[in-house]
């Protein structure tokens, strides 16, 4: 006689720990805050290894350390903003957004790592906004030095909109100009930037 399962009894069913027939959730990834902090740390440190050199060399390192972390800021950003969906857009704004308030920090820095500067925000005056073929935003700088002696500056310079929401960042530096003198710089925008576009002075310092 053929033996017959037993009527009624099932198999145990195994629960695993995860359904694979579940969607995979795709969380963006934020490259941005890593980039940014790196930059304005190395900012930091190169102002705190300069105590022993001249003003003249803190501020050409803390320029240089501007123009690389900015960039690397922008770059960044873009980045984000190109790698999400139609449906993240706010995403991308919202990292757009974080991106230039980093790069404004980041400019202030060089600034303040002047040691000894003076305020020297009156001795410039910003032109209008171009656009350059590139897409990148640029701005003439006069610098008329009102002090007795030769000077130099750092500059921060922020673009923002009509209604004041800073979209970039960026330090520029001047080399010497003659007491009574003036001279003139460009300065420019690390990402692309587009429509009603306006130029701060946000800070300068000379020494």
């Amino acid at each position: 006689m053929d033996r017959q399962p037993p009527t009624g009894a099932s198999r145990p069913t195994r629960t695993t720990a995860q359904d694979v027939t579940a969607p995979v959730v795709r969380r963006p990834r934020r490259a941005v805050a890593g980039t940014l902090a790196a930059a304005v740390l190395g900012a930091a440190a190169l102002a705190g290894c300069s105590s022993g050199g001249t003003a003249s060399k803190v501020a050409s390192s803390a320029a240089a350390a501007v123009e690389s972390g900015v960039s690397a800021a922008a770059s960044a950003a873009a980045s984000a903003a190109a790698s999400v969906a139609g449906g993240l857009s706010s995403a991308a704004s919202s990292a757009v957004a974080s991106a230039a308030s980093s790069a404004a920090a980041v400019a202030s820095s060089a600034v303040a790592s002047v040691k000894g500067g003076l305020d020297a925000k009156g001795d410039i005056t910003a032109g209008t906004v171009t656009i350059a073929s590139d897409g990148k935003a640029e701005a003439t700088l006069t610098v008329t030095n009102h002090g007795q002696q030769s000077n130099r500056y750092v500059i921060q310079v922020n673009f923002t909109d009509d209604s004041g929401n800073v979209l970039d960042a960026t330090a520029v530096t001047v080399p010497d100009v003659a007491a009574g003198q003036s001279a003139q710089a460009t300065a420019r925008s690390n990402r692309d930037l587009s429509g009603s576009v306006k130029v701060v002075v946000a800070n300068a310092v000379r020494y």
